[in-house]
């Protein structure tokens, strides 16, 4: 009996907060989902993610929070890291730096290990998200075969290599960080589901989630602006994969975005 993953991509603010909210309960019941994984590196007005959001994911039958570059924006979420295993940030950051980067979640229809790592293109330069994998890997399957992994990381390129890399090794490789989602989901040769970026959950009138007008101005300007998570036209993003638990497969994977953008506008008159 094949294990259904549901995740869903970075939730920004409260917006992101209130949308996953109304839409997680049906999806849920839709996909009938053994196990909730959700990134949450935004949730805290846009940076981080503390104990009071945390607990809603938690009672929203979320399993796993997996985190990403802003995870460390506030010294909240990085409490919360301390104390809570279920609340990852990328594996791949120096030795020594506190929180869990992967964990080992358990289901009526078996155990599932979830791995954040971080890349390195163009962001933070961290250790190795491909050596790091392989270590981790190694620890995962010693418990279970079914692995997914949230893939933080800029570089499209960067996150095809990874997935490539770990064809067969892994169940999933799913991209986040960009907040844009791309069409491009597939189950690769060896029976890896990947994504290039899962996409944002949040407000669409916006920058990425960031407010209009501070967006802009950091482009024309090259000043820091203050950031600001937007509000309006608030969309869900995610990936439901189905993972065989006898040899860590994955069978199926369907990007989801709730709801769709209009694509036709009717003329008055």
């Amino acid at each position: 009996m094949n294990i259904n993953i549901l995740f869903i991509g970075d939730v920004v603010g409260k917006p992101g907060m209130d949308i996953v909210q109304t839409y997680l309960p049906s999806l849920e019941k839709k996909y009938r989902a053994d196990i909730i994984i959700i990134n949450g590196e935004n949730s805290a007005d846009g940076k981080g993610c503390t104990e009071k959001e945390g607990k809603a994911f938690f009672n929203l039958n979320a399993k796993v929070i997996t985190g990403g570059n802003h995870t460390w924006d506030k010294h909240q979420s990085q409490d919360y890291l301390k104390k809570e295993p279920r609340a990852l940030r990328p594996l791949n950051y120096p030795r020594g730096t506190y929180g869990n980067g992967f964990y080992i979640a358990d289901t009526t229809k078996g155990k599932v290990g979830v791995l954040n790592l971080q890349g390195r293109a163009f962001m933070s330069p961290i250790d190795c998200p491909f050596r790091a994998a392989e270590w981790a890997i190694k620890k995962i399957n010693e418990e279970t075969k079914v692995i997914f992994i949230d893939f933080h990381a800029e570089a499209t390129a960067e996150k095809m290599a990874l997935a490539h890399f770990l064809d067969g090794k892994v169940s999933a490789v799913i991209g986040t960080h960009t907040h844009t989602q791309t069409s491009d989901e597939r189950i690769l040769p060896g029976g890896t589901a990947f994504i290039t970026d899962s996409g944002m959950t949040g407000p669409y009138d916006s920058v990425i989630g960031m407010k209009k007008d501070a967006a802009i101005n950091r482009f024309l300007f090259q000043t820091p602006q203050k950031y600001m998570a937007a509000t309006d036209n608030r969309h869900l993003c995610g990936v439901f994969v189905k993972a065989n638990p006898a040899t860590g497969k994955a069978v199926e994977i369907e990007r989801i975005f709730l709801p769709e953008f209009d694509r036709i506008v009717e003329e008055n008159g």
